[in-house]
């Protein structure tokens, strides 16, 4: 009990003795200081530029939905989960881990399409050579151009009906509003129906599991206990994640 008391006394000295000296240190040191102010203005440009900003600011606060929902991002996090819960592993391998994959995956598949968003509307829209309008318009293309390649006329032809709109003429015609919607049942959809056939070949070891546990009266043994090491051999010897990833990047082709 002494010696705590005395290195509780010790550790208080010194934590005093390194707060006077950084005090003292301190007064030396410049710290920066940010600050937003709130005032009238005489120029329309201001006004401009400030409305610029809050809009940068809302699109970055809703950054992470577009990502999900506008990107192949969907589709594969959708499967990886898939896979996560056929293979029986709890917590392996991490859902932080799925989604990192699942994120540079994105980026992998997307890059083509940001690639045309960068060169035909950031670039010119930072140069000057092209209005907010026209940066919008040719950036929104490439990005729809993507979707439109994944999804149904059937989900498309739901939303239509629901927004009780006519038939657009073409493509160009329909708004994002209504592509975007239509897009994410769409990869749902196509999610739900590759996790459909990951679950056969581990159903498939599952049932043989419980067959000869049961016919060996071992009735009391869990079978996802046994089966999973089974699984996992058989998703490595198979080279699983070669297949999967491989299969998710092909079908977005």
């Amino acid at each position: 009990m002494k010696k705590c008391v005395f290195f509780a006394v010790i550790i208080t000295v010194l934590f005093l003795c390194a707060s006077e000296s950084f005090a003292q240190s301190s007064q030396n040191i410049v710290l920066p200081k940010i600050g937003v102010n709130v005032g009238t203005s005489n120029n329309p440009g201001d006004v401009s530029s400030t409305i610029q900003l809050l809009l940068l600011l809302t699109i970055l606060s809703l950054a992470p939905s577009i990502l999900i929902m506008t990107t192949s991002f969907l589709r594969i996090i959708v499967v990886f989960n898939f896979l996560k819960n056929a293979l029986g592993t709890a917590q392996m391998p991490p859902n932080q881990l799925l989604a990192g994959m699942a994120l540079f995956i994105t980026f992998f598949i997307m890059g083509p399409t940001w690639t045309k968003v960068n060169d035909k509307a950031l670039k010119p829209y930072f140069d000057k050579k092209i209005t907010l309008d026209s940066a919008y318009t040719n950036g929104i293309k490439p990005v729809r151009e993507f979707m439109f390649r994944q999804v149904r006329d059937q989900d498309l032809e739901l939303f239509i009906s629901i927004a009780n709109m006519s038939r657009p003429a073409n493509k160009d015609d329909l708004p994002t509003h209504i592509l975007i919607p239509a897009y994410i049942i769409s990869e749902l959809r196509a999610g739900f129906i590759i996790g459909f056939f990951l679950f056969i070949p581990f159903l498939v070891v599952d049932m043989i599991v419980s067959s000869i546990l049961m016919s060996m009266g071992m009735m009391m043994l869990p079978p996802m206990m046994v089966s999973l090491p089974f699984k996992i051999l058989l998703f490595v010897l198979v080279d699983g994640w070669n297949l999967v990833v491989g299969s998710l990047v092909r079908s977005f082709s």
